[in-house]
């Protein structure tokens, strides 16, 4: 397989460039692929005029980036995303990411925090099958999950998401894009744009890939107020987002009690497999969820407490987190998240 490659600068900044794969030019052979370059590459640039690109160039598969893919179960695999808070990376991929193969085609889940990703996790697709790309789930509105869905756009995927994610990506999308560039070096982040589904999924809904379905699921708001999982029928594979984290320190970012209620109800304990959305694919519910579990119980008691006490939410905060700190030891970043997840459980809690 050939790709379609075209190198970018920004028109204000022509000093900062980035790669930008177009999964429209993909041909098996290179005079092929070259063929069509030149009309492709200009129709994409004349879609994005705050870029100007140079002459365009096929390349094979092989020679380009490519995320790294484990196959969990038959026909499905995961890409295992660094277990740190994105500014403690070089390019923000700390995300889990999967990608199901059908007898028709592939589903994929989540597409990484950058164009760049999304590319890199097209290329690794490309080295499994040439099926078409047609469905793309994204979990959540979180941008590490989110970013690099053009890519599987560009190739005709769909893309489905929760009913509340398009007014989530809408009102917060922007100032995560000013994020990325702020955080990173431009090839990392240059073409990242926000794309909407248009799926979005009320209660529930199922893909076809040929022989193997995907049912998705949009849950009330718990990890944010837009989360949805994904599962394999086929081999009981679940996909949770992050409804499930492991080692990387759990974000509440929607309602801590909706949160705990979804684990309570157990929803995927029948799942042979639980992908989170951060750390180590898990065969069982408990191991998936129990630490998780345990942290955020301990975090609504704690918070529930000290407003009991009357303390003001700047003085709660500072003693709910070192109410916490036992928890300490089992996770990753647990400093920079422990105060932001006491002020989200002060604001819910107070309430009651």
């Amino acid at each position: 397989m050939f790709h379609l490659i075209v190198s970018v600068c920004l028109a204000t900044q022509p000093q900062q460039c980035g790669t930008i794969l177009l999964p429209q030019g993909d041909a098996a052979t290179q005079h092929a692929c070259q063929a069509g370059a030149p009309r492709i590459a200009a129709a994409w640039l004349a879609r994005h005029p705050d870029l100007q690109g140079g002459r365009p160039d096929c390349r094979a598969g092989d020679d380009l980036p490519a995320a790294e893919l484990r196959e969990v179960a038959p026909g499905v695999h995961v890409h295992l995303g660094q277990t740190v808070q994105m500014e403690d990376t070089r390019d923000g991929r700390i995300a889990n990411l999967g990608v199901v193969v059908g007898e028709n085609s592939v589903g994929v889940i989540d597409a990484g925090v950058s164009r760049a990703e999304g590319q890199a996790l097209y290329v690794a697709i490309r080295r499994l099958t040439d099926k078409p790309v047609s469905d793309l789930v994204l979990t959540h509105m979180h941008p590490d999950h989110v970013f690099g869905a053009s890519v599987m756009a560009e190739a005709g995927a769909r893309i489905w998401g929760h009913h509340a994610l398009p007014g989530a990506l809408e009102s917060r999308g922007p100032v995560y894009l000013e994020n990325l560039a702020r955080l990173y070096e431009p090839p990392e982040w240059i073409g990242t744009t926000i794309v909407p589904p248009d799926r979005v999924v009320q209660d529930q809904a199922t893909i076809d890939l040929g022989g193997r379905v995907l049912s998705l699921t949009a849950w009330p708001p718990a990890h944010t107020d837009n989360d949805l999982t994904v599962l394999d029928q086929v081999t009981g594979t679940a996909f949770a987002g992050d409804l499930v984290f492991r080692d990387l320190t759990p974000v509440v970012d929607g309602s801590l009690r909706g949160w705990l209620d979804w684990m309570d109800d157990t929803p995927l304990a029948e799942a042979r497999l639980i992908v989170p959305g951060h750390g180590d694919v898990s065969a069982s519910w408990a191991e998936a969820i129990g630490r998780q579990q345990d942290f955020l119980a301990e975090l609504a008691d704690r918070t529930r407490r000290r407003i009991d006490d009357g303390a003001p939410m700047s003085l709660a905060v500072p003693l709910i987190a070192s109410d916490l700190e036992d928890h300490k030891g089992h996770w990753n970043a647990f400093d920079a998240t422990v105060a932001r997840n006491a002020t989200a459980a002060y604001k819910e809690l107070e309430w009651e």
